[in-house]
């Protein structure tokens, strides 16, 4: 059957057809347009999502080097935290000795050497991890590093001033390892005092 016999026998479907065909064509444009706009969306969703896993993943990388970095420069400080006392048992052993227990005592004289000796060495290994001597005397009183065990007074200094170190302390890789033991000034100049004496200057 020809599409004219058809339409010959069948006018009404053919005249629908014909009507509804231009009608459809806007609405399937319409319809793609709508799946295009969703399917883009869709897709700027899952880049972004992409963005913030690789982020994510990024900043676990990132903490878990820090971690490793900070397990492999302070993991020595409580064994060192146990060396410093070694350190101040050496250093009072040498402040005991008096020049006249030296003179004529060669014996005596090899001991402080042997002393020196081993104090130096273990100040070499310090050194080498990151330990380090604080030399506090002079400067004010900082509560993160200082411990006051007495007040002193001298006249010269502003109050809060470091003027002895009673026990020495020392930072590991920039953090605290043992905090020194001070005495400070208590009256002398007033630090606004001593300020405008250093602005004056």
């Amino acid at each position: 059957m020809t599409e004219s016999n058809a339409a010959e026998q069948f006018p009404e479907d053919a005249k629908s057809e014909a009507t509804a065909t231009p009608e459809a064509q806007p609405k399937a444009a319409d319809n793609s347009a709508a799946r295009i706009a969703e399917l883009e969306k869709q897709l700027a969703d899952m880049k972004n999502e992409s963005l913030r896993y690789l982020a994510d993943a990024e900043n676990t990388r990132r903490r878990a080097a820090k971690e490793k970095d900070d397990t492999a420069k302070y993991a020595v400080s409580k064994f060192s935290r146990d060396l410093l006392d070694v350190a101040d048992n050496m250093q009072r052993a040498m402040q005991s000795v008096t020049p006249e227990m030296l003179e004529g005592n060669a014996s005596m004289k090899n001991l402080c050497v042997g002393i020196q000796a081993t104090a130096q060495q273990l100040s070499s290994v310090f050194e080498r991890y990151g330990i380090v001597k604080m030399e506090p005397t002079g400067q004010m009183f900082d509560a993160n590093h200082h411990q006051v065990v007495t007040e002193i007074e001298t006249p010269d200094k502003a109050p809060g001033t470091v003027v002895q170190v009673l026990q020495t302390g020392y930072m590991i890789q920039g953090r605290l390892l043992r905090e020194a033991i001070v005495a400070v000034a208590k009256g002398g100049i007033p630090q606004q005092a001593t300020h405008s004496v250093d602005q004056k200057i």
